[in-house]
């Protein structure tokens, strides 16, 4: 009995040390459908992402700082469109941070464009 109970401890103690707690994150996305019409007379925003330079419209921007690059350009009653256009060796992971920062601007609703060819 002793024994059994070295065992199950053991397996226990195991499980525990090689689990990993770590808490993944969702990012929400939505298929491309017919257009919306919407009523902003205001051109969409065109975003380029490429593996280590972000540019807004032509402008280079850091990652943590385009929030408050975009926040002026937002307009919460009639959300303006921000095309997103990748590069082409531009990660997934690289993408899903992107969209992390763009989740935190209200008014902006962006559109991934594919990859390059």
């Amino acid at each position: 009995m002793t024994s059994l109970i070295d065992v199950i401890f053991l397996l226990l103690l195991f499980f525990m040390l090689s689990s990993t707690f770590s808490k993944f994150s969702e990012v929400e996305l939505t298929a491309a459908g017919s257009s919306q019409g919407a009523s902003s007379d205001r051109p969409p925003l065109f975003l380029r992402l490429s593996t280590d330079v972000v540019s807004l419209n032509g402008r280079a921007v850091e990652m943590p700082a385009l929030a408050e690059a975009l926040t002026p350009e937002a307009d919460v009653d009639a959300p303006r469109v921000l095309i997103v256009a990748l590069g082409q060796e531009v990660s997934s992971q690289r993408l899903t941070d992107l969209l992390v920062a763009l989740r935190g601007v209200q008014g902006i609703t962006p559109t991934v464009l594919g990859g390059g060819a």
